[in-house]
């Protein structure tokens, strides 16, 4: 039998070092990537080294503990990576030089290279390293990862997807995930290197963000997230990188290929669902055929209950939203181009505020465990169909062919407010309803255990994808547009 000192000891050895090598790491990550930055010409020598070693020290003591995957690490960081941006170049930096104003766009938009910067050389790769590190200290205590399940899911999600998206894009020779390579191949080549993007791109969806989707909404909402991501990867970098050997990464550059942006969060909307489609196939294959997972009530009355609240919470999402839609001219294209007068137009979108609102209610129920948390869904809920109602839905359905420009862009800038606005109103309205048929449930033991299960733990990435995507979803089109 060992003694007390014996078994009692060792504990505090492993946290110790896990604490310096972290920031070691982490210093040592930062600083390749502040090198990065140098040879690339976003950043001086001093100021790449220094801001690179900071960052990656300040991340690994600050969100090391939430970022426990690396798909974790990844939007941590990515989000972290933006907020710097966000205090120094955007923020200090033009004070420091005398050019603070009230309106700051110019100089935001000459420290784009350095967001680009910020968050392809500090924020993706720290993250990544720091979640990856700590994904292996976890696995230790957790159960076994399913890859099988990461890799069928995402896999199937990015071919269903890719053909979804190529089907649809190939019909006007326009290939998004393709922007940026100069010298472009045959049609019939462009489309088998974009299906192969969008294959690539579903399995490393199943592999990083497995632990952290857990229904279609969430899975839509990590898919913006990492379809923005990719945009600045590939059409920003890699691909001009390939084609003529140099980065361009000015906001000239960026505002050249914004239409592939759009493309990349759209498709990052379409691998969203078909993931979750796939993932939820697999667990009612292989997890809930055992009947102790299986639920009391069935997805039938789930369905119809969502629907309901849904469309409550969209109708009146959509009479609040109504003054701006009107005041910014959405209201008015939807009358005109369909033949209706104002009414006929105003009723027109409450009838399809309240079918989105039950799309809402389908998907991200039991998403949300808070009021402050629901309106964050609602926000990025609202962002996604600024990006598909007014920007593609709308102008398909009025011209038959959607315009991705920055002038199209800059016109319907405006109509965002009201979309945020609406998305915020109906995650209230409908999480508000849900709350109070859960209290309800949650008055019989047996399903208040099975009803805490569904809750997001806290320290989950959900308030970083949260801040990157809503954050650069509203920021990029006021820069490039």
């Amino acid at each position: 039998m060992s003694s007390p000192q014996s078994a009692v000891a060792p504990m505090p050895v492993t946290p110790t070092r896990a604490r310096w090598i972290e920031p070691l790491l982490g210093a040592l990550v930062g600083l390749a990537g502040g090198v990065l930055e140098v040879l690339i010409g976003t950043a001086s020598l001093s100021h790449g080294l220094i801001m690179g070693a900071a960052f990656g020290v300040l991340f690994a003591t600050v969100f090391a503990r939430r970022a426990n995957t690396a798909g974790a690490g990844l939007i941590w960081g990515l989000a972290a990576a933006f907020l710097l941006w966000l205090i120094i170049p955007a923020g200090i930096q033009p004070i420091i030089e005398e050019r603070h104003s009230m309106g700051m766009l110019a100089d935001a938009s000459d420290h784009f290279p350095s967001l680009v910067a910020y968050l392809l050389c500090l924020g993706m790769p720290v993250g990544i390293v720091i979640g990856t590190l700590r994904g292996l200290h976890r696995a230790q205590n957790d159960p076994r990862f399913p890859w099988e399940r990461a890799l069928v899911a995402g896999g199937l999600g990015g071919l269903l997807g890719g053909a979804i998206f190529d089907s649809w894009m190939s019909a006007g020779n326009y290939f998004p995930l393709l922007a940026g390579l100069n010298n472009a191949p045959s049609r019939g080549m462009s489309l088998a290197l974009q299906f192969g993007m969008a294959v690539l791109m579903g399995v490393l969806f199943g592999v990083l963000f497995q632990r952290d989707v857990r229904g279609y909404g969430s899975s839509m909402g990590w898919g913006v997230g990492y379809g923005m991501m990719w945009w600045f990867l590939g059409p920003l970098t890699l691909w001009p990188l390939m084609s003529n050997g140099r980065i361009d990464w000015s906001a000239n550059a960026g505002s050249a290929i914004f239409g592939s942006l759009i493309g990349h969060i759209i498709y990052g909307l379409i691998l969203g669902v078909a993931y979750a489609t796939f993932d939820k196939i697999w667990i009612r294959l292989f997890i809930e055929s055992d009947p102790l997972n299986r639920e009391a009530r069935g997805p039938g009355l789930k369905t119809l209950q969502s629907l309901g609240w849904g469309a409550a919470a969209g109708f009146t999402g959509g009479l609040v939203a109504s003054p701006i839609m009107l005041k910014t001219g959405v209201l008015t294209s939807v009358s005109v181009g369909s033949g209706f007068i104002a009414v006929h137009g105003f009723l027109f979108h409450m009838l399809i505020s309240t079918l989105i609102g039950m799309t809402f209610g389908v998907l991200f129920r039991n998403e949300a465990s808070s009021l402050g948390a629901g309106i964050a869904w609602g926000w990025l809920f609202g962002l996604m169909w600024w990006y598909m109602g007014p920007l593609t839905l709308l102008p398909l359905m009025l011209t038959g062919a959607c315009d991705w420009s920055t002038s199209a862009v800059s016109t319907l800038l405006p109509s965002m407010i009201g979309h945020l606005i609406f998305g915020a109103v109906t995650a209230l309205v409908f999480l508000l309803l849900e709350q109070r048929y859960k209290r309800w449930l949650l008055l019989d033991p047996r399903v208040a255990s099975r009803e805490k299960r569904k809750l997001r733990p806290v320290g989950t990435p959900a308030p970083a994808l949260w801040f990157l995507a809503l954050g650069l979803g509203v920021l990029l089109p006021i820069l490039l547009g």
